[in-house]
């Protein structure tokens, strides 16, 4: 009751402090100063706070954050809450993954918000603005809902000790005083279905993109009714609405909740198919014409296009994002302390190793001229993108990690040197913008950056995955139009796999590729190495791992370099490279791919029943 009753008291205080700051009241106070929900009705400006509030609670992370905690990096920030987690605090009552706060917060404001939306006077003067403006927040709402529920069940669904899988309490209306708050969870495949119900329903109310119509246009016949014309219909939903949750942002959510519905840690309860998944991922991906909309600069051009980010521009490749930020925040943390940065992401050795060959082949194939004592030569290009190794250039200057001076004579980025230094031997580079500068003399150059939080490229790897998993490779529907394989062979292409050093195709082309087209289950694992490379750093691995009940407790690996013994070799270029053990992960691969119901709430509502294994 204590939370409901901080929501109703933070949407009264706001509402007071508006009330405060009218003239008219400030000469003439009314004899009630305060506002109640039932008196939003009259006041739109009132009542679409409530809606922002819902808005404000998206659990969307801007910066590289839980990638620290998975087999993919490590952190030098010894007291990051995702380090803790991932050496062994990992507990009910102590889980920086957690979604329970924030997404229920969302939900009550929604319900809150659903509960008076129809009754509003948005436009009173005007009925057919009136409904449009009923239908559009009414539609965000409920898009809105659905996408904390997903946050939710990926965070919290789990299986009981009572072998029943569960998702979370159901809550489709707002919380008060008189409310019963010693909810049960509502089954996982029932979670599901009101995901699915609220993305259906909020694709029935809002365009499937908000842009303005040009005169002539036709206009929704409900709307033309009312009298609706062009003017009218571009305030509610043209241009100036873009950066709201869409048609096409319910239709990605919905595609979403069924991707981790029909994985392997949920699909045996689930109710939901890789048939089903790879149907609604592929609707998102016909609506930009399937492999004829992949953005063939997409895996980088969203961080490094300069001009576009100056200019504020769309990108194709991200189908909804954040309003651009400009700052030094993601750079002041990741550059290597020779730059000024903090250097906090450190990329792990595993992830490095997951890059195959410019070739396609993995670094553990016979066949793919790895050589581990030179190893970042003719490797996949997506790495020198994605990680600062050992001799790379950045911002004109060169990043030595090994155990010895770049060119300039410092050292600061040396394995372990100071407190800020690389634990794995690798910095973080994807993200970052080069023109930033993070100064240690304070004169801090910001630039925007734009942090999506949909991508196209994440809606091609989840219809592969499903589609893999439904038809196996090389088979869809015709009406479909694109198979797992064709996906994975654009992804391929564009990070410039399967060609030479001077980028021409390779005479054999992506020949891993076609070995993987014949088995299912060497396809799978490639579309979840892919999947690993592409989402890099984006907040994705942790959940992933869980999803695919794969291990979370492989130790994460660095590597050591060092100049050879010059009685040994004159040579003073030739290095030693030597794989090294940076940090043991202490998960529970019994039962923590399941994250836990909160202890706190366990404590207080009876009702609720915890996860297997969590206490």
């Amino acid at each position: 009751m204590k939370k409901i009753f901080s929501t109703i008291h933070i949407v009264a205080y706001c509402l007071m402090a508006l009330c405060l700051a009218s003239c008219d009241d400030m000469f003439d106070p009314a004899k009630e100063n305060n506002r109640q929900l039932e008196d939003l009705t009259e006041e739109s400006q009132y009542a679409h706070g409530l809606l922002m509030y819902a808005y404000n609670r998206l659990p969307y992370i801007t910066t590289t954050e839980t990638d620290v905690a998975t087999d993919d990096a490590v952190t030098n920030q010894t007291s990051s809450n995702y380090l803790n987690m991932a050496t062994g605090s990992w507990a009910a009552d102590a889980n920086p993954m957690s979604q329970w706060d924030k997404c229920k917060d969302g939900i009550q404001y929604v319900n809150l918000f659903l509960s008076i939306v129809e009754d509003v006077k948005w436009a009173p003067s005007a009925v057919s603005k009136q409904q449009m403006f009923v239908d559009r927040l009414k539609g965000e709402a409920l898009g809105l809902r659905a996408l904390f529920y997903y946050y939710l069940l990926q965070a919290h669904g789990g299986y009981a000790d009572d072998g029943i899988l569960y998702g979370v309490p159901l809550l489709t209306s707002a919380e008060d005083g008189s409310s019963n708050f010693n909810q049960p969870r509502a089954r996982f495949a029932d979670c599901v279905q009101r995901c699915y119900a609220d993305c259906d329903s909020a694709m029935a109310l809002l365009p499937f993109e908000y842009k303005d119509k040009a005169i002539g246009d036709t206009i929704q016949d409900k709307y033309k009714d009312l009298g609706a014309n062009i003017s009218g219909y571009n305030l509610v939903f043209g241009d100036k609405a873009k950066g709201l949750l869409s048609g096409k942002v319910a239709e990605a959510i919905k595609a979403q909740v069924a991707l981790l519905a029909a994985s392997p840690a949920f699909r045996e309860q689930s109710g939901v198919t890789s048939v089903e998944a790879a149907t609604l991922c592929a609707n998102v991906l016909k609506r930009i014409d399937g492999l004829n909309g992949f953005d063939q600069t997409g895996n980088i051009s969203w961080y490094t296009n300069s001009t576009k980010l100056n200019s504020l521009s769309d990108f194709d490749e991200i189908l909804w994002r954040e309003d651009y930020h400009k700052n030094a925040t993601q750079e002041a943390d990741n550059f290597p302390p020779s730059l000024y940065g903090s250097g906090r992401v450190n990329p792990s050795q595993n992830l490095v190793d997951a890059f195959p060959m410019r070739s396609g082949r993995p670094i553990t194939d016979a066949n793919a001229g790895y050589n581990d004592q030179d190893p970042y030569s003719n490797r996949d290009p997506r790495l020198a993108n994605i990680v600062l190794y050992n001799g790379t250039t950045f911002r004109r200057s060169q990043i030595i990690t090994g155990n010895y001076p770049n060119d300039k004579n410092e050292s600061s980025d040396n394995l372990n040197n100071i407190s800020t230094s690389t634990r794995t031997g690798y910095y973080l580079r994807k993200l970052l913008r080069e023109d930033v500068s993070p100064s240690a003399s304070g004169s801090v150059i910001e630039q925007n950056h734009v942090y999506p939080r949909i991508r196209y490229t994440e809606m091609f790897l989840a219809y592969a995955e499903a589609a893999n998993d439904a038809w196996g490779p090389k088979d869809a529907p015709a009406e479909i139009g694109f198979t797992a394989y064709d996906v994975i062979k654009a992804i391929r292409e564009r990070a410039g796999l399967a060609t030479n050093e001077i980028g021409q195709p390779l005479p054999e082309g992506d020949a891993y590729l076609e070995e993987c087209a014949g088995d299912q289950a060497k396809m799978t694992d490639l579309i979840r190495n892919e999947r690993r490379l592409e989402l890099c750093f984006e907040n994705k691995r942790f959940w992933d791992l869980r999803r695919w009940m794969l291990p979370l407790n492989e130790t994460v690996k660095g590597m050591k370099i060092e100049k050879i013994d010059p009685q040994k070799d004159p040579n003073p270029d030739n290095l030693k490279y030597t794989p090294m053990d940076v940090e043991d992960r202490n998960y529970d691969n019994s039962y923590q791919c399941y994250g836990p119901i909160p202890k706190s709430e366990m404590l207080k509502w009876s009702s609720l029943v915890q996860n297997k294994g969590w206490r």
